[in-house]
C-alpha cells in the first residue's frame, strides 16, 4: 500500500499531469468495466490486470492501513494507493479533480453524508452496491437508488476527564453544560471543518434550539477544527469536558489508559453516516469494485471495529466488548437532504455566534 497525505497542493500536482500521464488520468481513462455476471473469478481477473487501485479516505490511519494491507494479501497483484484527508478536504479535492476532468480518485469514503448525496446527483457515481450490503445492510443504510451504503456510523458523544472530575459530578446531558461552572473548561469541534460535527450541530439546532449554542459560547469554550481534537484536549487536562467528538478516538484513549469516560447524552447522541462509493470515470474500476467489495465484507467490517472502534451497521457484526452496543444508545439521526439544505445557515450562525 502506498500512502499520500493531502499535503501536497494540489495545484503543483496538475503541473505534473502531461501527455500519457495526464490522458490515463482524464475522464477517457481505458480501463472498462468487466463482466461479471455470476463470477467473482472474472472481476479479479480483471481487477489485477489493471494493478492498482486509488482510494480517498477520512479514516484513521493505522485502520485503513491493515485493511489496505489485508485486501493486498488477498489479492496479489493489486496495489492500493491512499490519499487520507478530513472529510470537507476530500470534497474539495474531488470537486477540483471533476471540474479539471481528472479521474484519480476509483473509491471515496467520506463521514459527511452529504457527499456522497451531491455526488449522486452530479451524476459521478456507479450505481452498483457490493453483494454483501444487500443482503447484511438495512435499507435505511443504502441509496435507495443504488450508488452508496452506509461504510460506518460516525457517532459523537460528550467525554470528560476523570482525574480532575468525579463520575457523579460530570455532565450528564447538553443541558448541563449550560452551567457557568463550566467557564472555560469546554472544549468542542467546528462544523466548517468536520463533517461529524456539521451533522450534530444541525441535530442538535433542531433539538435544542440556537439559544443552546448561544448560552453555551458565554462559557469560553475552546474551538478546534477536527472531531478528533477534543478527546485529546481533555486527557491532556486542557478542557476537562468535551461537547463532542469522534467517538472512536475517546474509547482507544480510554483503552490505552488515559483518564478519560465517555458520556452518552441523555438526550440523544449525535451521528454522522460515512458512505463509500465508486467513482464512475474510476481509472481502474474493476479494482474499485474489487475493493469496494471486500470494505463492505464481513472480515474488513470486523477488522474495523476490532482495530479502530469504529462502527458497523453491517447486521452480523460482534461488538466490541468494550464498546456499548448502538441498540443500547439512544442515537440522533439527521436527514441528509434537509442537513444539506441548511448548510448554509449553520455555517453563518455557528460561527456568528463563537465568533470563529
Amino acid at each position: 500500500m502506498r500512502h499520500n497525505s493531502f499535503l501536497t497542493d494540489f495545484c503543483g500536482r496538475r503541473r505534473f499531469l502531461s501527455g500519457t500521464t495526464a490522458l490515463a488520468l482524464s475522464g477517457l481513462a481505458r480501463n472498462t468495466l468487466a463482466d461479471t455476471t455470476g463470477s467473482d473469478d472474472a472481476l479479479v481477473a480483471a481487477a489485477t490486470k489493471e494493478g492498482t487501485v486509488t482510494l480517498y479516505s477520512s479514516m484513521d490511519l493505522p485502520v485503513i492501513e491493515q485493511l489496505t494491507k489485508n485486501f493486498e494479501a488477498a489479492y496479489p497483484g493489486i496495489t492500493v494507493k491512499t490519499q487520507i484527508a478530513g472529510g470537507e478536504r476530500l470534497f474539495q479535492r474531488i470537486a477540483q479533480e471533476q471540474a479539471s476532468n481528472l479521474a484519480i480518485a476509483d473509491v471515496v469514503e467520506s463521514t459527511d453524508p452529504i457527499h456522497a448525496l451531491v455526488w449522486k446527483r452530479d451524476g459521478w457515481l456507479l450505481r452498483e452496491l457490493a453483494p454483501d450490503v444487500e443482503k447484511q445492510w438495512a435499507a435505511s443504510e443504502r441509496d435507495p437508488d443504488g450508488h452508496f451504503a452506509t461504510f460506518r456510523l460516525s457517532v459523537s458523544p460528550m467525554g470528560y476527564n476523570t482525574k480532575y472530575l468525579k463520575a457523579a459530578d460530570a455532565p450528564k446531558g447538553f443541558a448541563d453544560l449550560i452551567d457557568a461552572k463550566w467557564t472555560n473548561r469546554l472544549v468542542k469541534s467546528h462544523p466548517s471543518y468536520a463533517g461529524i460535527t456539521m451533522a450534530a450541530t444541525f441535530e442538535l439546532s433542531q433539538l435544542l434550539g440556537w439559544d443552546w449554542f448561544r448560552n453555551l459560547a458565554k462559557l469560553h469554550v475552546m474551538q478546534v477544527q477536527s472531531a478528533t481534537e477534543p478527546p485529546r484536549k481533555i486527557a491532556a487536562a486542557e478542557r476537562l469536558v468535551l461537547v463532542d467528538c469522534s467517538e472512536y478516538v475517546l474509547l482507544r484513549l480510554k483503552a490505552g489508559g488515559s483518564p478519560v469516560e465517555v458520556v452518552y447524552p441523555t438526550e440523544g447522541t449525535p451521528t454522522s453516516q460515512g458512505n463509500l462509493v465508486v467513482m464512475k470515470g474510476a481509472p481502474h474500476p474493476n479494482a474499485a469494485r474489487l475493493l469496494r467489495n471486500y470494505l463492505f465484507s464481513r472480515e474488513a467490517q470486523q477488522t474495523m471495529t476490532d482495530l479502530g472502534l469504529l462502527r458497523s451497521v453491517r447486521q452480523d457484526i460482534n461488538v466490541h466488548p468494550s464498546v456499548r452496543p448502538l441498540s443500547d444508545i439512544k442515537l440522533l439521526r439527521a436527514d441528509t437532504a434537509a442537513l444539506e439544505a441548511n448548510i448554509g445557515e449553520i455555517k453563518k450562525t455557528y460561527s456568528t455566534i463563537f465568533g470563529v
